[in-house]
Order: C-alpha cells, then sequence, then structure tokens
C-alpha cells in the first residue's frame, strides 16, 4: 500500500500544512470538509501543492517530519520546484 506525504497550502505562498497518509484522495477529502485537523479548519488550508509517495510507512513518517523541521523557504522552493503555479494537484488524484 502506498504512503503520501503532502503539503497543502491556503493560497499561493500562503499558510502551509504538512501531513501522511495512506489514502491521499481521501484524506484531502477530510481536510476539505472539515473533518482533517483544527489547523487546517481554521486556516483554510485545502489546496494540495505537492505531494511524494513512499512504499515504506516508516520512511513516510520519516520525511514527513523531516519537512515539518524545514525552513519555510525550503518548503516553497520543494513546492516551486515540481509546481511553479501552485495549482491544485487533488483533481489529478481522482
Amino acid at each position: 500500500m502506498p504512503y503520501s506525504v503532502y503539503i497543502l497550502a491556503s493560497k499561493r505562498n500562503g499558510t502551509l500544512y504538512t501531513g501522511v497518509t495512506n489514502d491521499l484522495g481521501r484524506r484531502v477529502d477530510e481536510h476539505r470538509n472539515g473533518r482533517g485537523s483544527d489547523f487546517v479548519r481554521r486556516y483554510g488550508v485545502v489546496r494540495l501543492v505537492w505531494a511524494e509517495a513512499y512504499d515504506d510507512v516508516v520512511e513516510a513518517i520519516a520525511a514527513e517530519k523531516r519537512i515539518k523541521r524545514w525552513h519555510r523557504r525550503w518548503k516553497l522552493e520543494l513546492i516551486e520546484k515540481s509546481n511553479p503555479d501552485w495549482q491544485d494537484l487533488s483533481s489529478q488524484l481522482h
């Protein structure tokens, strides 16, 4: 089963949220419907702007923790390397 580390944003260069899940489509839907984290609900962080798949849950969790410790600038560079227009990538999930 693949696991995903993902970054949500409220808007371009807006508030960011990093998470890990075993079902990215379901998790993004949960965030959008207010069933995700309180932080996401409070700040409207529902645009999927980056994701990376892992086969091993331990590796996925380690990657999530590593990214959460990064400086904001590094996260912005990670997003812009693969998604320079900050498009919502969730439409590619379904």
